[in-house]
């Protein structure tokens, strides 16, 4: 059963940021995240304590989604365990939260193609407001989009070094 979490920005309650008066940082009094899932062919991420669905969002994904990610722009999401290894607050699209790819097998995968696994896997927002990310379409270049204010949620949940699992 998916229960709502509770956020509290800095100066107020959650609704200032409906309503344009908030910040983009949310603080997160609720149950730790202890993993995410994502479901690539389902579209859906969850951020789960044990085996509690805490949130779930709709993810638009790379712009050619099925199968590993294998080299730099391929457009894949990649697949596997990871973790959440770093956050980004200023990040071009809203909010990020770094996703460990490329791992010591995508490296040596990709070197075996002669080519650069690439990098730079997040989940994150929007680029700008109205942009595709609230659209139907899988438009990143392997990444894992949300909207912004459910990044805004993400980045206030998760912390570094949860492990993420991402399945075809």
């Amino acid at each position: 059963m998916m229960k709502r979490s509770t956020f509290l920005l800095g100066l107020g309650a959650a609704f200032l940021s409906a309503c344009g008066g908030g910040s983009k940082f949310r603080r997160y009094n609720g149950p730790e995240v202890t993993r995410i899932l994502l479901y690539k062919g389902r579209r859906r991420l969850y951020l789960m304590n044990h085996g509690e669905v805490l949130e779930s969002y709709r993810v638009r994904l790379g712009f050619a989604p099925r199968g590993h990610k294998r080299i730099e722009g391929d457009g894949r999401t990649p697949e596997g365990n990871y973790l959440i290894d770093r956050k980004n607050p200023n990040s071009s699209f809203h909010l990020s939260v770094g996703i460990s790819y490329p791992n010591r097998n995508d490296v040596a995968a990709a070197r075996a193609l002669g080519r650069s696994p690439g990098g730079d896997i997040f989940i994150h927002g929007a680029p700008r407001p109205g942009s595709r990310a609230n659209g139907d379409e899988d438009w990143t270049a392997g990444c894992i989009a949300v909207t912004n204010r459910e990044i805004e949620e993400i980045f206030a949940m998760v912390n570094l070094g949860t492990p993420i699992t991402i399945y075809p």
